[in-house]
């Protein structure tokens, strides 16, 4: 190992000191049983390896992505494609009792409805043939219109209605192209967006100045969702909390560039559509598509379609080849499923993180593998993320996905970076250390870490532009992401009295809730947030002992089941008050435990009471089951299920308490 402890303030609490509130035999009992299942639980990990030495789970979405995929084969055409139907079933089993789709599921369900998704997989259905008088397609009515119609859903949806005709081009939000001439110095400007909306907006502003429609049969139509038909002829605020003066402010001015594109009053267009069509071209090279991301990677088709570019172009072939990718063919239901992308290098990360806390380093062979692979992604490419950063700095770090390097992100090359330190291959060394630098000049000017960008956040009136309804224009430094970078800044021998560090801890004082928990921008929610917090400050020696860190600590005590598990919903992102709570998951259980650790120590009882109950739960196969989504896209819109966060954080959190405890199983290769 290449750091033998992580401690706090150089000590864990002893047996001792904590009371040894279970007794010697009780921990002796559970240690060994601690014991077999991390065996049994890295055996699987490495089952589940690719010979190449990286690994990549499912990563699960919502119905959209299903409803999504048939309507743009729709708007190109290609509506005859024999899979279509396949993922029509799936989105079928979708749909919830009551006739709605949601976000995530929710125990004893159901869960909450989303009415884009809700419209777009009854436009679908009815696009297939499913009678309209059929039962789950009057629920889906029904809800739809007793949530405000079909004028209610957001923007990106009504992209897929305008294409398609349900809805003239002058209800769908503008995003004019000439955006992208706009000086830097003003408020709005596209590098001060964050790099997911670039992606999407830059496209669309093509698609919403060519304005394509395919006029349907009248028999597919969905006038019937809208409860004033006016609606469908002029755009609307969808914003759910809207700004009393720049929602409307902002609706005012799309309206009046929605005039001046009727009447052509638009001398720099046709430069900026090349600009773009340039722009969009360049951000293919090195990736799986526009972002490596659903959603830009089917605009940008449409984009290119009204471009001119014929169906048998390169780029539409790679870029059909890039999204068709994301589909997983259940031979057992024969259904197909879609991902919203690939997460590699984020599982591949982690999963070798969790394993060097099982004491497993570079003799190990899959861990030389890993390690290998994980080097061969960094991404020595100038992106996006320059635009921002004026500090000089080589360009390293790494992305999500497998390839998509103009975005390398902030938290994957904090998570690679100490996975590389820790099994400690000479170039893995290297090149961890290349990110912590690139890491370091990517911190915000309010001493937080974002996702993809540096300096594009705090303009907060961004989010009442009419396009922006997806609550995400913005790239904000958040705790989680900061907790992270602390973490992986302690393991390459930062301390909290380093100045870079010190900003970042008041940034996350700064967003202490107050309850003493964190709230989680990338993972579900507030135990997310906390754990992430707590484990990066005790990594770079922070005194645990301080008021502030203890009450964190407790936050997660008081959350704590009896049992010994955690669990939170993606409810608590809509109602706060509802912070963890939620079913009981393996992934928040082992997050909830790390936290706790990195506070109260090894020894704690609850700590202990956390431990048991992974160990209890653990199936027969050396993994755990997890039907719940625990991850984020974007808070109140979009969530995911990380098919290995039920895995490898159990495995991280049950390794390190064997590993502090001194009592790791000899395992072998």
């Amino acid at each position: 190992m290449i750091k033998d402890d992580i401690t706090t303030n150089g000590q864990y609490a002893t047996a001792e000191a904590s009371g040894d509130r279970g007794g010697l035999t009780a921990v002796s009992s559970l240690t060994e049983s601690a014991q077999a299942t991390l065996t049994r639980a890295v055996d699987w990990m490495f089952a589940q390896q690719h010979d190449d030495g990286h690994w990549c789970a499912e990563l699960e979405g919502d119905s959209i992505l299903q409803s999504e995929y048939i309507l743009y084969k729709w708007i190109l055409g290609h509506e005859d494609d024999d899979r279509i139907p396949k993922i029509a079933a799936y989105l079928r089993r979708q749909q919830q009792a009551d006739g709605t789709w949601a976000q995530y599921p929710r125990p004893g369900g159901p869960s909450p409805m989303d009415i884009s998704a809700t419209v777009k997989g009854y436009f679908v259905l009815k696009l297939m043939g499913d009678d309209p008088d059929a039962e789950h397609m009057r629920k889906a009515r029904e809800a739809i219109l007793a949530a405000g119609g079909a004028e209610r859903v957001n923007s990106f949806t009504k992209f897929y209605l305008a294409c398609l005709g349900q809805i003239e081009w002058s209800a769908q939000p503008s995003i004019p192209p000439e955006i992208v001439f706009l000086p830097k110095w003003f408020y709005f400007h596209i590098d001060k967006l964050a790099s997911w909306t670039r992606t999407m907006i830059l496209p669309l502003s093509i698609v919403t100045t060519y304005r394509p429609t395919r006029r349907l049969e009248s028999d597919k139509s969905i006038n019937e969702l809208y409860v004033n038909p006016k609606n469908r002829r002029r755009t609307v605020i969808t914003q759910d909390r809207p700004h009393p003066f720049w929602s409307r402010f902002f609706l005012g001015v799309d309206r009046g560039l929605k005039v001046v594109h009727k009447l052509g009053l638009t001398p720099w267009r046709k430069r900026a559509i090349k600009w773009i069509e340039d722009w969009l071209q360049r951000h293919l090279m090195k990736s799986d598509g526009i972002g490596a991301i659903f959603p830009p990677m089917v605009y940008i088709q449409v984009a290119f379609r009204c471009l001119g570019y014929p169906d048998d172009h390169p780029i539409l072939v790679k870029a059909r080849k890039d999204l068709d990718d994301f589909m997983i063919h259940d031979t057992e239901t024969d259904e197909i499923r879609i991902q919203p992308c690939f997460s590699p290098v984020w599982d591949t990360g982690i999963a070798s993180f969790a394993l060097t806390e099982a004491g497993l380093d570079r003799d190990h062979p899959g861990m030389a593998r890993a390690a290998k692979w994980l080097v061969s992604k960094e991404c020595r490419f100038e992106g996006d993320w320059k635009a921002n950063v004026t500090q000089d700095v080589e360009p390293a770090g790494w992305f999500f996905e497998y390839n998509n390097y103009f975005y390398p992100d902030v938290d994957d090359t904090a998570m690679v970076s100490m996975a590389l330190k820790r099994i400690g291959t000479e170039d893995g060394i290297e090149a961890g250390k290349r990110g912590v630098a690139w890491n370091l000049v990517m911190q915000n000017d309010d001493g937080g870490w974002a996702a993809f960008d540096r300096g594009a956040q705090n303009r907060p009136i961004l989010d009442q532009v009419p396009f922006a309804d997806h609550n995400a224009m913005q790239d904000p430094s958040c705790p989680d992401i900061t907790g992270r970078v602390f973490e992986s800044l302690g393991w390459h021998g930062y301390t909290a009295k380093d100045a870079i560090v010190q900003r970042g801890i008041e940034h996350i004082r700064a967003h202490q809730q107050y309850d003493g928990c964190w709230f989680g921008r990338w993972g579900v929610n507030y135990i997310y947030g906390t754990f992430e917090v707590l484990c990066g400050l005790h990594s770079i020696h922070t005194d645990m002992s301080q008021d502030w860190i203890q009450k964190g600590g407790q936050w997660l005590r008081d959350h704590q089941n009896e049992d010994g598990s955690f669990g939170e919903s993606p409810d608590t992102y809509e109602d706060p008050s509802l912070r963890g709570q939620g079913p009981p998951t393996a992934s928040q259980t082992a997050w909830g435990v790390m936290g706790m650790m990195a506070v109260y120590g090894h020894e704690d009882e609850a700590v202990q009471r956390g431990i048991r109950w992974l160990c209890e739960t653990q199936i027969e196969e050396g993994t755990w089951d997890e039907p719940w989504f625990t991850g984020t896209g974007f808070p109140r819109v979009f969530y995911l299920r990380y098919h290995y966060y039920r895995h490898y954080f159990p495995l991280m959190a049950i390794g390190r308490w064997l590993r502090l405890r001194g009592e790791l199983p000899e395992l072998t290769a």
